[in-house]
């Protein structure tokens, strides 16, 4: 079990840490709505605050309602993973880690929005005219976990198939 919980442990903390760094450095060097392009055309660090979900789902002014709202979702969602991170004592360590990068995302964000009420975005995506929403570290991390937690729930078989 040490290993397990090593394996969701560290890797959360890595990812709240790399998470809260990359948004204090931006949210001290770069100014609101400002940007820095780091490669032509395709990525810019920008400096955005966002009362909303991953990806500015949900972001508009004033949304203060809102912001509890996501908290205690947050807070919902994180203490169910932990549930089921419980009830998987024997799970794989791929799946504990797709599940640790989930849980570590979410914490970032929370310690934003319980901080600032709001969440700090700076990466931001762009093909031409196209720009993707900007988002953060975190983010990153809740996407890359849950895809990565689909594909391991998708192709893993069950127990009763590995049998036949």
């Amino acid at each position: 079990m040490k290993t397990f919980s090593s394996l969701l442990i560290l890797p959360v903390a890595f990812i709240i840490a790399l998470d809260q760094i990359s948004k204090f450095l931006v949210a001290n060097t770069v100014g609101v709505h400002q940007k820095i392009n780091v490669i032509g055309g395709f990525l810019n660090i920008v400096h955005v605050r966002n009362r909303g979900m991953a990806f500015g789902l949900l972001n508009r002014p004033g949304a203060e309602a809102g912001s509890y709202f996501l908290i205690l979702a947050t807070l919902i969602a994180v203490a169910l993973m932990l549930f089921w991170f419980v009830r998987l004592r024997n799970a794989d360590s791929k799946t504990t880690l797709a599940l640790s990068f989930i849980i570590g995302g979410a914490i970032g964000n929370l310690v934003d929005r319980v901080r600032l009420k709001e969440v700090v975005d700076f990466l931001d995506f762009h093909v031409g005219s196209y720009h993707w929403p900007a988002f953060n570290l975190a983010d990153s991390a809740i996407t890359i976990g849950t895809i990565w937690l689909l594909i391991r729930i998708i192709f893993q078989a069950s127990p009763k198939e590995k049998t036949r």
